[in-house]
């Protein structure tokens, strides 16, 4: 039997329920079903981050990331305190380890007074009263940002879609996506057939892959790279009293090591950044490999692996030496010990990368006649979802 809808959404994290939300909320007489592979909402990206709701300092004025960052911290933040959803805006200090890091500061911090954050630099004493365990020489002190914990927020949102009359069907994994002129067949591994009007694909670390199945030709890959974290035991927690993140390397997208203190009291330290031996690669030891083979021939990633080889060494050394990971994080604050941190979960993070080898930084969408291709989402993803929801029913929408 053929179900239909007017809008299927593929996948059920952040961005994938905070855009069924919007829509239910702007067309509420409109059918909307989110299908999610697994027996859970927000069971990867959404689900494995370290919670943080960033301000917008670090983005390229005008780009898809610092409007979207900047409406949705505000939306976000809004929508929590209407719902009650448990958030607070703690503060977080990007810290410059040495005199050379200054100019990189600077250039950040000038980002983000354009994009309209609430930042100040401040000098080594300054650092000292916030965050009397750092070691730097200056850092911006950024006070809006935030820390949250994303599924309590996704499993709100999924409470008022399925209020609004929305469905979220869990373990559904799709198959086959077959577009026509006026309408999209959506068959899943389970046997489930919808005929949609349109279809949204917000499938994260396979959204490549469910583009091509909507016969999209996909311009990029997305290449999964895990990040590893430690957390800091109960006695080392005085260390740190919010977030504190290093300046990072403007040509490398990923923030470098840092502090991140939890919603729920714990101190999150990491992530390094290695490709990940599967698209849900949490762990060191868990392979896919036609997703690994997939990955080590595709153009883009052999062009980005001879580009950042060095790189690339130094985050294999620090998954691989606990020690090395200490050391890293010792820049920031000097007296982390190697007892001082316990395993935390990992995360992979959806990297898209072009042919040419570049890391594909921004927001991207595709449109394929009636599915619309959330192609790349990365961080902001989480805090900027309840606009990035605005700008996918407006893409979605045109003809």
């Amino acid at each position: 039997m053929i179900e239909r809808a007017d809008i299927v959404i593929i996948g059920g994290g952040v961005v994938g329920l905070a855009t069924a939300y919007h829509l239910k909320q702007i067309e509420p007489k409109k059918s909307i079903v989110v299908l999610e592979k697994e027996a859970v909402i927000a069971a990867h990206q959404t689900g494995n981050n370290s919670g943080v709701i960033h301000s917008g300092i670090y983005y390229k004025p005008g780009s898809l990331k610092a409007i979207n960052c900047r409406k949705g911290k505000l939306a976000l933040e809004k929508f929590c305190k209407e719902q009650g959803v448990n958030y607070e805006s703690c503060g977080k200090v990007i810290v410059a380890t040495s005199k050379e890091e200054i100019p990189t500061m600077n250039k950040i911090y000038d980002r983000g007074k354009e994009n309209g954050v609430s930042c100040k630099i401040i000098d080594d004493k300054e650092l000292k009263d916030l965050e009397p365990h750092a070691a730097g020489v200056a850092a911006i002190h950024v006070p809006e940002a935030g820390i949250i914990n994303y599924k309590n927020f996704c499993s709100v949102l999924a409470e008022k879609i399925q209020l609004s009359g929305g469905k979220i069907l869990l373990g559904e994994k799709v198959n086959f996506i077959t577009p026509s002129r006026d309408k999209v067949n959506v068959q899943t591994e389970n046997g489930l057939e919808f005929e949609a009007g349109k279809v949204i694909n917000c499938a994260g670390l396979y959204s490549d892959i469910i583009a091509d199945k909507g016969g999209a030709k996909s311009e990029m890959k997305i290449i999964p790279f895990r990040g590893e974290y430690y957390e800091l035991t109960d006695s080392a927690k005085s260390l740190v009293k919010n977030l504190i993140y290093p300046v990072p390397d403007p040509d490398f997208p990923f923030l470098g090591v840092h502090f991140t203190r939890m919603i729920d009291g714990g101190i999150e330290c990491g992530p390094n950044a290695v490709l990940a031996f599967a698209r849900e690669g949490y762990g060191k030891l868990r392979i896919n490999p036609n997703e690994l083979l997939e990955s080590l021939c595709y153009p883009g990633f052999i062009k980005l692996a001879s580009k950042y080889w060095k790189t690339g060494l130094g985050e294999i050394w620090r998954s691989l030496s606990k020690q090395a990971f200490v050391k890293a994080l010792s820049v920031l604050v000097p007296e982390i010990k190697s007892e001082d941190l316990k395993k935390a979960p990992a995360g992979v993070r959806a990297q898209a990368v072009s042919v040419d080898g570049s890391m594909v930084d921004d927001f991207y969408f595709s449109r394929n006649g009636n599915v619309l291709n959330v192609c790349n989402a990365p961080s902001p993803a989480a805090t900027a979802s309840l606009n990035i929801a605005k700008v996918i029913s407006e893409k979605i929408s045109d003809k």
